[in-house]
């Protein structure tokens, strides 16, 4: 696989530049995530990151870093803030070594695993957040491709995905489907649906 740190972090700049477009009128807008605003989703994408750098850096395990913190009224930033923060920790000498653990997922990974869910989850929220704003989400083709590669190891066992769990259940991919279309099936997602 092409240099996974470099992977992630294209993908999570890339979320960061999707969030740019959202007005104060649209952190209440219904995201793809059931359930979930584009604010949910966004604290959701904020612990995350402050998850992950604790992990990378030995302390994953407490689970206080993991918790969804209130956005205020800036979310942009408290969601830059947190950008910043897992790409210093990503950054860090021989990060795909070390143990991380993720409590959430419940084990403790090498790096080179972990941030590989890592990246995947960042791909698949640029979508929803570009989804969400109706802006249109741009990855190399390279990214998208690694992370179909990483989708289509994701158990696809039914207690593994619904309601509470990473990911929805597969869904059909049609045969004409770019990769990122097929990435989105995999993960449960639908590209041509209306979440509005």
């Amino acid at each position: 696989m092409t240099d996974l740190i470099a992977l992630d972090r294209t993908a999570v700049q890339e979320s960061l530049r999707v969030l740019r477009a959202a007005r104060d009128d649209a952190w209440e807008r219904p995201s793809p995530c059931a359930g979930w605003t584009l604010r949910d989703l966004v604290a959701h994408m904020t612990a995350q990151h402050h998850g992950f750098a604790a992990a990378a850096r030995g302390s994953g395990a407490d689970r206080t870093y993991w918790i969804e913190q209130d956005l205020g009224r800036d979310p942009f930033k408290i969601y830059d803030e947190s950008v910043r923060h897992v790409l210093a920790a990503f950054a860090e000498e021989g990060v795909l070594e070390r143990g991380f653990t993720l409590p959430e997922i419940g084990g403790t990974f090498t790096g080179r695993i972990a941030i590989g869910f890592h990246f995947l989850d960042y791909v698949v929220h640029s979508w929803d957040v570009a989804t969400t704003l109706d802006v249109t989400i741009d990855l190399p083709l390279p990214v998208v491709e690694a992370a179909l590669d990483i989708a289509r190891r994701v158990p696809k066992d039914p207690e593994r995905r619904g309601p509470g769990a990473a990911f929805a259940p597969v869904l059909p991919t049609p045969e004409d489907a770019s990769p990122l279309e097929e990435m989105l099936a995999l993960l449960g997602r639908e590209p041509a649906s209306s979440h509005r």
